[in-house]
Formats: C-alpha cells, structure tokens, sequence
C-alpha cells in the first residue's frame, strides 16, 4: 500500500507540474494584464496627486478662530 502511495504521489506531482503554467517570464503577457497594469499604475498616480493636494489644502487653510460669546453678561 505505501508503495502505491507513493507512485500515485509522485504521479499527481507530474500531473500538477504539467497542469500549471510556469512562472518563469517566458510568457507574453496577455491584454487584460497590460490592462490591469496600465490601472493599476494611473490609480497609483491619481492618489498621490490627490494626497499632495490634500496635504497642500490642510496646509494653506487657515486656522479655526475660537467663537466668543458676546451675549454672555459680565460677571
């Protein structure tokens, strides 16, 4: 029994190896990756422009000025 274990082990193995694609870059890559990347890359881009503009906005706002109650009576 362990010794057909073992051939149908080493039989899946082969199997698998032949079933998944390899993961050298000897593939071209396909549209939808070109795609993906091209997407990825322009996100990547537009939030750090947006963070820059933020950061610029919080910067150049002026403070909050504490309100003072002018209808409070003196003591």
């Amino acid at each position: 029994m362990d010794e057909k274990s073992k051939q149908r082990l080493e039989a899946d193995k082969a199997f698998l190896m032949l079933q998944a694609p390899e993961k050298g870059g000897d593939h071209a890559p396909s549209e939808g990756d070109i795609a993906n990347r091209a997407r990825d890359a322009n996100t990547a881009r537009l939030r750090e422009l947006r963070l820059q503009k933020e950061a610029q906005e919080r910067e150049a706002a002026p403070s909050p000025i504490p309100k003072t109650r002018k209808d409070r009576k003196p003591d």
